[in-house]
């Protein structure tokens, strides 16, 4: 009979993870820069500025799940890898209907809130506020049905169901910019584009669901239970905790920027730093199937485990190099045709900078993930704390020093200290990883030579 775990930790179901992880994202967002151009025609700028906050608005119900998702993953994986199956419908059953709970109480906040957001928080024309109004209180049903997805998602990652997820998802991901821009030629209003993105999160909760229900049986509101779902909030928690901390980093520098320097500086820095960010596409996918691998054989394979993260590293490395080398050995013409030359001489050299701070960022993501499987995100979410307070003043200071070179110096070094960390991290916690881990580090570090 085959180990489980070690069937779930072979390169080839890591490697049928990634590519269409990679698939799932990247073919969306191909369909989304096409439509784009003839969404904003429809909307004009003022209704495309909200269409864009609303997508963001949407990205940030997401934070709600508490972290969930990954946790129900980690916790499902480790299960499934040791044979063990009983008991696992009552812990989804919990831990969505906790979910779904919070959820609708946010959802129910986010629709009061909305004429004040529109009237006072946001520069929204008069003769637009009621159509902005209605659109965001539309949206608002998309709280829950975004924070149920998460956890929907980490029970198919758990599974390793990754083709079956990705092939309901993508169709609904082109939705997003599809399904308003058809709603438009009908129905020339907001409330109807929040109507098409809402639709499309209702066929995303209904396609995982049907993949879910024959896999994990034992689902049902009799089988909730609050002491179940415990130590998936303390889990996940913490990985929330993580992810936040990820993203406020990657926001301080521009206030910062915009603070001692100008707008202008803003957006020389923010626009490269955007643009190596979309390389992030690719170790999300590695560790969105690796996750689930290793906390299937941590425990009892340690070998496999330690060969598994080696080889994660290596793909994401490997995936993102050429990226790297490309942005920085293009950075100026690149911005010159897309942007102008204004921006071209303004952020080129950035743009260079950050090349190299990206591929340590992508990395990190590897050991972090082991962190994960390994039931210690508390540990990554403490030492992204420190971090964050060790490197402000830094990045303080080099921007006062070099301006936004110094920033983008200032975010590559962090970048560079975080995968280091966590890789330490890894290597002490589990010390099978150890030489690994240690043999990995100089090929990272000369690969980071490549992009200069």
């Amino acid at each position: 009979m085959t180990d489980p775990a070690a069937a779930r930790a072979g390169t080839r179901r890591l490697v049928s993870g990634v590519v269409w992880n990679v698939l799932g994202r990247g073919l969306p967002l191909v369909v989304a820069l096409a439509l784009t151009p003839p969404l904003v025609a429809a909307l004009g700028i003022e209704r495309w500025g909200l269409f864009t906050l609303a997508l963001g608005l949407v990205g940030v119900f997401g934070v709600f799940d508490l972290g969930l998702g990954a946790a129900l993953t980690r916790t499902l994986a480790e299960r499934i890898g040791r044979g063990e199956r009983a008991g696992e419908g009552a812990l989804v059953a919990s831990a969505l209907a906790l979910l779904l709970v919070l959820s609708m109480l946010l959802a129910a906040a986010l629709w009061l809130a909305v004429p004040a957001l529109v009237e006072r928080g946001l520069n929204v024309p008069p003769p637009l506020q009621a159509e902005a109004i209605a659109g965001l209180r539309v949206l608002a049903a998309a709280a829950p049905l975004v924070v149920v997805n998460a956890a929907l998602w980490g029970v198919l990652a758990a599974h390793q169901r990754f083709r079956a997820a990705n092939l309901a998802a993508m169709p609904v991901a082109v939705l997003y910019y599809l399904g308003p821009l058809l709603v438009l030629l009908v129905w020339d209003s907001l409330a109807g584009v929040m109507l098409a993105l809402v639709g499309a999160r209702l066929l995303n909760t209904v396609a995982y669901a049907a993949l879910i229900r024959p896999i994990v049986p034992g689902i049902s509101l009799r089988a909730v239970s609050l002491r179940a779902v415990a130590p998936l909030l303390r889990l996940g928690g913490w990985m929330s905790l993580s992810g936040v901390l990820t993203q406020v980093s990657l926001y301080t520098d521009r206030f910062l920027i915009g603070a001692l320097l100008s707008l202008a500086a803003v957006a020389f820095y923010a626009t490269p730093l955007d643009l190596v960010m979309r390389l992030w596409i690719l170790p999300v996918a590695v560790a969105q199937a690796l996750l689930p691998a290793l906390a299937s054989s941590f425990r009892a394979m340690p070998g496999e485990t330690a060969a598994l993260l080696r080889r994660g590293t290596l793909l994401i490395a490997g995936l993102v190099l050429p990226g790297c080398v490309a942005l920085s050995v293009l950075a100026h013409p690149l911005l010159r045709l897309w942007l102008g030359a204004a921006f071209a001489d303004g952020g080129a050299e950035v743009l260079r900078i950050l090349a190299v701070g990206i591929l340590f960022s992508c990395a990190g993501f590897a050991p972090g993930s082991l962190l994960d499987a390994i039931g210690r995100p508390d540990v990554t979410a403490r030492f992204a704390l420190t971090l964050a307070l060790v490197s402000l003043p830094v990045a303080v200071l080099l921007l006062l020093v070099a301006g936004i070179e110094g920033a983008a110096i200032a975010w590559s070094l962090r970048a560079a200290v975080e995968c280091g960390g966590r890789m330490l991290l890894a290597a002490r916690l589990y010390p099978a990883a150890a030489p690994a881990l240690r043999r990995i580090a100089p090929v990272l570090a000369a690969a980071a030579t490549a992009p200069e």
